[in-house]
């Protein structure tokens, strides 16, 4: 017979059977998680014991590109000396002339001071050459793709020329004018040698 309002069996007898049955139940769900979680920090171990697994083999036109060597990266051009230096410094000369004093280079005015010998102004030779460099890279369409040019005019060559053509920058006691050429290569800052401790 069943209580009415709990829905709860009214035998007294079954209620310690249930419950003893409901004990019994949990102790095995337990004794499971126990033998799952012994598994989990055994399976753990292994994978921390193991060596690192060797990356796979890379297959098709992927495997042809990354086995291309890459290419040597020049380093910065003031690192370079003798024929070496030379040959840099000519190929650059021949990319700011016909390409960007042609294309870039506008009014030369003493908010925008230019000179025509760059190439006795250490700073100007290395800006000058990474702005190259990346010009290099950034317009060949198999590694700068459709956007590297615009990427190229927005990271180097604006920042690049700003700094060039400030009237505090290395040119700014050079020539302001086209009509007046003029060229000075500021003098470089001192700097105290190091003093030595001991």
């Amino acid at each position: 017979m069943n209580d009415s309002s709990s829905g709860a069996p009214t035998d007294q007898g079954t209620a310690p059977a249930v419950l003893a049955e409901d004990i019994e139940d949990l102790r095995a769900t337990v004794e499971a998680l126990a033998a799952q979680l012994e598994d989990t920090n055994r399976l753990a171990e292994n994978l921390r014991d193991a060596p690192p697994p060797e990356p796979a083999e890379p297959s098709g036109e992927k495997a042809q590109r990354e086995k291309k060597p890459k290419p040597v990266v020049p380093p910065l051009i003031l690192r370079l000396d003798g024929e070496v230096f030379d040959q840099e410094l000519a190929g650059l000369a021949v990319w700011v002339e016909h390409v960007l004093v042609a294309c870039y280079l506008t009014e030369v005015s003493s908010s925008a001071p230019w000179c025509a010998r760059w190439y006795e102004h250490p700073q100007a030779i290395a800006r000058l050459h990474a702005l190259w460099l990346a010009w290099q890279e950034l317009t060949t369409p198999d590694s700068g793709g459709y956007t590297g040019p615009s990427v190229w005019h927005r990271d180097h060559l604006d920042p690049c020329m700003t700094h060039l053509r400030d009237p505090h920058g290395p040119f700014a006691s050079c020539m302001t004018s086209d009509e007046r050429p003029q060229h000075t290569v500021l003098p470089q800052p001192p700097v105290d040698p190091l003093p030595t401790f001991g």
